[in-house]
């Protein structure tokens, strides 16, 4: 496992523009029925669990879920993975973008009356949805039925890149916008679902057509998503790409397991949007110290057992990635332990800036956890007093400004707080204090976070609402976000604004 005492004590610089300071004070997340929301601040419901995404779809009928209606619904799950902006500004001005929102898992016993599972139902919910976003009366906004939202889920025809075809995405648990201008989502373990869906087809449950990183054109409702064989084949958490100094494709990604690995490829030639992952190379994390070394893996060895052959660093459950857009400074979310069951956040800086390079310097952000006991620690101010903390920081996003937004995840256990969304700087006084900016319902979660281009509007996933231990479709912990009887709750796709107007967060 990672050395914390190690990383706290590096005090390597980190390239960084100054932060300004974040518009947000301490604030207690209780839990409870409806959700918290930062002084000064607006959360808008966009989009939920059901909601039509293409333009045919019917309406929603929770209680008798049809397979092909919900697979052109909004799914039971939510992740935003990322926001991808044209390069052209459309003729009439209007800003717009193509969000990418992933939906991970479908608990049988929320998702379906009785808690009696519908595979062929949850086959159909999972996958991911893109979505027509543009600004109309100065706010961001879902289109409705927008020409190119599109549903991704178990029956989408993919090529396997290197030759083939496979049918459907299964489980996807992160994802990004590239800067060579695709989209990128990581399939996580396949294993969850081939006991589950195997009795559909035989290929889910041979699973050997799942666990891939997938590309395709966003922009594009036609593309056929490709599966990247030569990034390798295992459980993702997330992922995240870059271009190195000589212009080609670097893609961090995550090994989400209780003691797995941080990897990276770099392309063999220079990216581009149709074969920037055809061939390169594989590394392992391996950090000593203050520093971080990335190991090459040998050509076509299974992951991850070849990133432990090499002498990898095992992690506390990587999950989240988030690049800075400003430079090359990397961070990674570590969900914990049972050494450090917490998690924490740390923050890799690319040698002579380019995310190419054989090494980085990496020290903590924060570690989250109580600040009074041993496992919490927040920059050189501490948090304020009455302020929330974080506890298993599971996604981590960077604005423009030099701002990292971090989501927590405890799997639905309810605690002492809500589980939040905090906003941390990273350079100045505020640097590794985190300041919650929202509070989830109970028993949910937040999946994800992104920023559009003006920071005006942070989207954000609300997971699972009411979805604690014991609960189930007919009893759940909370109905939010309608409070409706016999209305179950569900997982929301919201935007974070400023009352008035500005960037989130100040």
């Amino acid at each position: 496992m990672i050395g914390r005492r190690a990383l706290l004590a590096a005090g390597t610089a980190v390239l960084a523009a100054p932060a300004l300071a974040l518009d947000l004070g301490p604030l207690a997340l209780p839990v409870k029925q409806d959700d918290t929301v930062a002084p000064g601040h607006r959360r808008d419901v966009l989009m939920r669990w059901g909601d039509r995404v293409t333009f045919d779809a019917p309406r929603w009928t929770p209680r008798t879920p049809d397979p092909d209606a919900v697979a052109a619904q909004f799914g039971w799950d939510a992740r935003v993975l990322g926001i991808a902006v044209p390069q052209q500004p459309a003729a009439d001005g209007v800003p717009r973008a193509i969000l990418a929102v992933a939906h991970p898992d479908v608990d049988p016993a929320m998702a379906f009356p009785g808690g009696q599972d519908q595979p062929a139902a949850a086959a159909a919910m999972q996958g991911a949805s893109l979505l027509n976003v543009e600004r109309q009366a100065g706010r961001w906004v879902v289109v409705d039925g927008g020409y190119q939202n599109r549903r991704l889920g178990i029956s989408t025809l993919c090529r396997v890149s290197g030759g083939g075809a496979v049918r459907g995405v299964l489980g996807i648990r992160g994802g990004c916008v590239t800067p060579w201008g695709t989209l990128l989502l990581a399939e996580g373990d396949p294993g969850f679902w081939q006991g589950r869906l195997g009795g559909l087809d035989p290929a889910i449950a041979d699973g050997v057509g799942y666990g891939f990183v997938v590309e395709l054109n966003p922009f594009d409702p036609q593309s056929v998503p490709v599966k990247r064989r030569a990034l390798g084949r295992f459980a993702h958490g997330d992922v995240a790409a870059a271009l190195s100094r000589d212009g080609r494709a670097v893609v961090y990604m995550t090994d989400r397991r209780a003691g797995g690995f941080l990897l990276r490829f770099v392309s063999a030639g220079p990216a581009s949007a149709d074969r920037a992952l055809d061939a390169g190379t594989l590394f392992a994390a391996r950090l000593e110290g203050g520093r971080l070394s990335w190991i090459p893996l040998p050509e076509g060895a299974p992951l991850p057992e070849a990133a432990q052959g090499a002498g990898g660093t095992t992690f506390d459950t990587p999950s989240g990635l988030g690049l800075d857009p400003m430079g090359p400074r990397l961070l990674l979310a570590c969900h914990g332990s049972p050494a450090r069951p917490s998690g924490h956040v740390i923050e890799l800086s690319a040698d002579g800036g380019d995310d190419g390079a054989a090494g980085a310097a990496a020290r903590l952000l924060f570690a989250a956890g109580d600040p009074r006991g041993p496992q919490g620690r927040y920059g050189e101010a501490g948090l304020p007093p009455g302020s929330a903390w974080p506890e298993n920081p599971d996604t981590v996003t960077v604005d423009a400004r030099g701002r990292a937004w971090i989501g927590t995840d405890r799997l639905g256990r309810i605690g002492m707080r809500a589980e939040g969304l905090y906003a941390c700087d990273l350079a100045g006084p505020g640097r590794g204090v985190p300041l919650p900016a929202y509070g989830a319902p109970r028993g949910a979660s937040i999946g994800g976070a992104a920023l559009t281009p003006d920071g005006e509007t942070l989207f954000f996933g609300i997971r699972h609402p009411g979805a604690e231990p014991g609960a189930n479709f007919d009893r759940p912990g909370t109905r939010w976000p309608e409070f409706e009887a016999g209305v179950p709750p569900r997982s929301v796709l919201a935007g974070l604004t400023r009352v008035g107007s500005g960037p989130v967060g100040g």
